[in-house]
């Protein structure tokens, strides 16, 4: 069996680098899994191998309806061509890739991970479980349908929309966090004031953020911290779209540009 080939993108990242009523359901509690299809589903790593991944790791496997597969490998983000017919499988052999670089075990066990990938030719789905078996019929992976519910999670924010066409990380020793309550509120920190607001979101990952309120507290330092306040909370409310990877949480804008993106709290 082959290794996977990795194909250098960018070290820094992949590809990414009135209230609303909450009228709607509180979010697909698994991904969307069509009867017996991969496209537009979301998977969560449950074996590899027959084991579980290494504690405290992730691994996910996103399957788009333009014939890709993407996530995180433990450590990098991937993405890679798949040619899906009937329940035959084949993940092309070139894989994109980030270069983050973790401790040997997970550098291993996400190059087993890209390594099975490649070599699964059929795939079974049955309930919330997906099976990947390689061409002698063996079981090489088993992924969980991950949960896309926003209800009682809470997140940092790693980046966000500065309104200037941009995509840009916090200032240095500041934090932002959201709260998503199971009853539609939503609660954090802008960086210097309380957020609060409301949320709605539907079954296809289609979210609706405020408008948000806060408390009138000003900071002086850093500098740049009030602009940044009002830039992430415009940014939330801009939200359109979400989709929940592993510890990741991106929200889009309608336009489908980045409007936020977050790590689990």
């Amino acid at each position: 069996m082959r290794a996977p080939h990795l194909l250098i993108l960018l070290a820094a990242g992949l590809l990414m680098t009135s209230c609303a009523a909450p009228t709607s359901t509180s979010g697909a509690s698994a991904s969307s899994v069509t009867a017996g299809g991969l496209a537009g589903s979301r998977w969560m790593l449950d074996e590899l191998g027959g084991q579980p991944p290494l504690e405290g790791s992730v691994i996910t496997a996103n399957f788009s309806d333009d014939g890709a597969v993407t996530g995180t490998s433990g450590c990098n983000r991937y993405r890679a061509g798949v040619t899906i017919n009937g329940d035959a499988i084949q993940v092309d052999e070139a894989i994109a890739s980030t270069l983050m670089a973790c401790d040997e075990a997970l550098m291993a066990q996400e190059g087993a991970y890209l390594a099975a990938l490649v070599a699964a030719r059929t795939f079974t789905i049955s309930g919330e479980t997906l099976t990947l078996k390689d061409a002698g019929g063996a079981t090489s992976t088993t992924f969980v349908a991950e949960s896309q519910e926003l209800a009682g999670t809470s997140w940092q924010v790693s980046a966000y929309n500065n309104g200037k066409e941009a995509v840009v990380g916090l200032l240095t020793g500041t934090t932002a966090s959201v709260e998503f309550g199971d009853d539609y509120t939503i609660s954090g920190s802008a960086g210097c004031n309380r957020l609060v607001g409301e949320y709605a979101v539907s079954t296809e990952g289609v979210i609706d953020i405020g408008p948000l309120g806060s408390t009138r507290m000003m900071c002086v330092e850093p500098e740049g911290i009030m602009e940044q306040e009002a830039a992430i909370m415009a940014a939330l409310e801009s939200a359109a779209t979400y989709s929940v990877d592993g510890n990741r949480l991106e929200m889009r804008t309608a336009a489908d540009q980045i409007a936020v993106q977050f790590t689990r709290g």
